[in-house]
């Protein structure tokens, strides 16, 4: 039982982590599949187009997908078009959503460079590439360079000092691989222009999953209260007796993107509604420091939206 308790306390403080690496696994294992059983390259003209399509349109698929399962992406725009004032603030906080969308469409494009059969193919009929490996060669060369994938030992027949195809598309995997790897380090010494310390930080999510915890248990007591009443009523032919429910506004109120005050210690938008009430809206010196983007998200990851 304490190596229960340990395995799940090391999954709660590392879920990002494996969150990104539960995603990434996947479409490595489904990129290999992919190459190895739908992959046929023509090893004519159409290789440019055949191989470009392979590695960036599953890319392009898993990057959209990326928006569209995420929770994070809808909960805080949903009915949120209209207040022109705000779409700043739905693009800073649409930042770290397209930072998580892109984990699965670059893994896919990283493995598919290290396996090299996407580009090679697709180099294979560059005319870059022709023009580059082919320069005062002839014709010939250009019809060697486009069977390459289909047999690497016609490679052998175009003399020159250039790295093989599968060479170039390693190369270029371990660059974006290390370019990720860089900017994720970057972002996550943004942390140093935090407004607040680092235990605070601590306490304020240990704030929001108990607020969000106790959200869903009032919202079910509430949500049953409310419909046994107006069942009731159906079934009895009587009229409604008073019952308090928060309105259309307040519901909207909540809802707004969380800003930051130095002035004020609010840890949620339901904790700045019951001080603020009507002036919950940005008001002076508030700002959206992108390091405390997890209060909006608390909500999605909580209650699973």
């Amino acid at each position: 039982m304490v190596k229960l308790h340990q395995a799940l306390d090391f999954c709660i403080h590392h879920q990002t982590i494996l969150g990104y690496s539960i995603v990434s696994l996947p479409r490595a294992a489904s990129e290999h599949i992919f190459s190895s059983v739908v992959f046929k390259c023509p090893c004519n003209s159409g290789n440019m187009l055949y191989g470009s399509v392979f590695l960036t349109v599953p890319a392009f698929i898993l990057f959209l997908l990326g928006y569209v399962v995420n929770a994070r992406t809808w909960c805080p725009l949903t009915g949120s078009c209209s207040p022109w004032e705000t779409y700043t603030c739905y693009c800073f906080m649409l930042l770290p959503v397209t930072a998580r969308a892109l984990v699965a469409p670059l893994t896919w494009i990283g493995v598919a460079l290290l396996r090299a059969s996407f580009y090679e193919c697709a180099a294979s009929g560059s005319s870059l590439t022709k023009n580059l490996m082919c320069k005062g060669k002839g014709q010939e060369c250009h019809k060697l360079l486009v069977k390459i994938p289909c047999d690497e030992k016609l490679l052998e027949k175009i003399p020159g000092e250039f790295l093989s195809l599968q060479a170039q598309s390693q190369l270029i995997g371990w660059l974006l691989i290390a370019s990720i790897t860089t900017v994720a380090l970057i972002s996550t010494c943004s942390r140093c222009y935090s407004p607040v310390s680092y235990l605070r930080l601590k306490f304020w999510k240990l704030y929001l999953k108990k607020e969000w915890e106790l959200f869903e248990i009032k919202a079910k007591k509430h949500a049953t209260r409310l419909s046994e009443i107006n069942l009731n009523c159906f079934f009895e032919a009587s009229d409604p007796a008073l019952f308090r429910t928060p309105s259309n506004e307040d519901w909207q109120k909540i809802s707004f993107l969380y800003t930051f005050n130095l002035q004020e210690q609010y840890y949620s938008m339901i904790h700045k509604y019951v001080n603020r009430g009507n002036s919950i809206r940005f008001g002076a010196g508030d700002q959206n420091p992108s390091v405390l983007g997890f209060v909006d998200e608390a909500s999605t990851n909580e209650s699973g939206f």
